[in-house]
This record gives structure tokens, C-alpha cells and sequence, in this order.
């Protein structure tokens, strides 16, 4: 009797011992299966946002001028929860059509193929660049001089292309504006000389290789140096259209 009391314990010992080991199975498959179910088999790896960034800066500071000082280039930072495919070719960064480089420019990065795809990155610039800076405050239609410039470096966003240099840049030109004393001069800031005036006669020349006919014109209208203006040919009574060369001087067919 006692012997077989031990032997039914033994059994349900042995039974519930086998029912546990098959639930630690059933568990770890389970797990193992939600473990390849959130990483499926031929996912596609995204390109790195870092490298996307990358392309659009590196196009920017190739457009900008060798001799600049380049304080720096910042690609904002993208969306992360932007997912592209891996590029199988080198990235390709580009101006959209008809933009210029700005202190602040939106660049296009495109991936050729096979999986083509493209986004924009807005980049921003600073640059150290030398500047005329006002000296002393001015009036409108003021015409300035050496005299009223101080020559600094300045940084300044964008490649500095606007910012007037040299006083030689002063000459031919008046002041749009009044300006407070440390403006930092850019070529907006002035209106060119008109050096032809409407009812002025000027002379009109024209080339055809090395053969060069003058005659003489009616300015039609007025017209600063490197200008289109309209002239009326005296001679000939007809209206043609030229370039202001000097005070009495337009070049047609430019």
C-alpha cells in the first residue's frame, strides 16, 4: 500500500515537471516569434539623415567663392522621422531652378536611382567678408568719399556678395536712404547716376566685327550707366534700343 502511494506521487511530480518545461517552450517560440515580426526579413535601410545634411552643405561651400573666409555651413536639421532608402549611387545636391545662393538657401538632394527619391534642406551661410561701414551718419541722396567709410571685417549671413568693399565702389552713385553711423554699406542701398537724360543727343554706336558705324540719337528716356535705354537715330528716324556706355555714348545691339 505505502509503495504504491510513493509511486503516484512520483508519477504527478514527473507530470507536472513536463508541463512546466513545455511551457517555458511554448513561451520562448512565442517570444522568438515577436522578435522577427518586428524586424521582417529584407527591410529596407534608411540613409542616413547625417549624410543627407552632409551633401547639401558640401554643395554649398563649392558654390561659394575659393578666397572667402566661410565662417559656417548649417543644414537644418531634418525630420527624423523621415525614412528614405539607402542611395545605391553618390548623392546629388542642387539649386532648385532659377534660385541663387542667399544667406539662407533651400538646396535639393536627390538620390539618381534605383530607388529615386529627393528632398530639400535649407542651408544657412556666414561668412567673414571686409566692409564699408558708414563712419558718421548720412542724408539722402547723399554722395559719400573715403572720408565717410571706415573699412572693417564684418560676419555677415550669405556670401557677402552685396556688401561694398572698396571706395572706388562709391563713385557714380547716391545714397537711397538716411544711414546711421556703423551701416554696413551694400550696393542696395544706392541709386547709380542717370548719365543720360530724356531729349539728350548722344551718339549711337554700332559693331558688326571690326566695322564700327556711329551716327547720332535722341534719348527717349533716362538712363543710368550699364542701362537699356531707347534711342531715336536722327538719321534714319527709327527707335532702337542700346546700352548706356558713358554720358553720351549708347551701344546698340548688346
Amino acid at each position: 500500500m505505502t509503495a504504491t502511494v510513493t509511486e503516484n506521487r512520483r508519477a504527478r511530480r514527473a507530470a507536472c515537471v513536463r508541463i512546466i518545461v513545455a511551457g517555458v517552450v511554448l513561451v520562448s517560440a512565442l517570444a522568438g516569434t515577436r522578435a522577427v515580426s518586428a524586424a521582417p526579413a529584407g527591410a529596407v535601410e534608411p540613409e542616413p539623415l547625417t549624410a543627407i545634411a552632409a551633401a547639401a552643405q558640401a554643395y554649398v561651400r563649392s558654390q561659394l567663392p575659393a578666397a572667402a573666409r566661410i565662417e559656417s555651413v548649417r543644414a537644418d536639421a531634418l525630420d527624423p522621422r523621415l525614412h528614405l532608402p539607402r542611395c545605391a549611387e553618390a548623392l546629388h545636391a542642387s539649386l532648385p531652378p532659377g534660385a541663387t545662393l542667399q544667406a539662407r538657401t533651400t538646396v535639393g538632394v536627390q538620390c539618381p536611382g534605383p530607388s529615386a527619391w529627393s528632398v530639400y534642406v535649407p542651408v544657412t551661410t556666414e561668412m567673414r567678408v571686409t566692409v564699408l561701414v558708414l563712419a558718421r551718419p548720412v542724408s539722402h541722396d547723399a554722395r559719400l568719399s573715403a572720408e565717410d567709410v571706415a573699412v572693417e571685417t564684418r560676419k555677415v549671413s550669405g556670401a557677402g556678395a552685396a556688401f561694398l568693399n572698396d571706395v572706388r565702389d562709391l563713385q557714380g552713385r547716391t545714397v537711397r536712404r538716411p544711414l546711421p553711423a556703423g551701416t554696413a554699406l551694400t550696393a542696395d542701398m544706392f541709386k547709380p547716376d542717370v548719365l543720360v537724360h530724356r531729349g539728350q543727343t548722344v551718339t549711337l554706336i554700332a559693331a558688326a566685327g571690326a566695322i564700327e558705324v556711329r551716327a547720332s540719337g535722341l534719348a527717349l528716356t533716362d538712363g543710368e550707366a550699364g542701362a537699356r535705354l531707347r534711342v531715336q537715330n536722327l538719321s534714319s528716324q527709327k527707335i532702337v534700343e542700346g546700352v548706356v556706355e558713358s554720358s553720351d555714348t549708347v551701344r546698340v545691339g548688346q
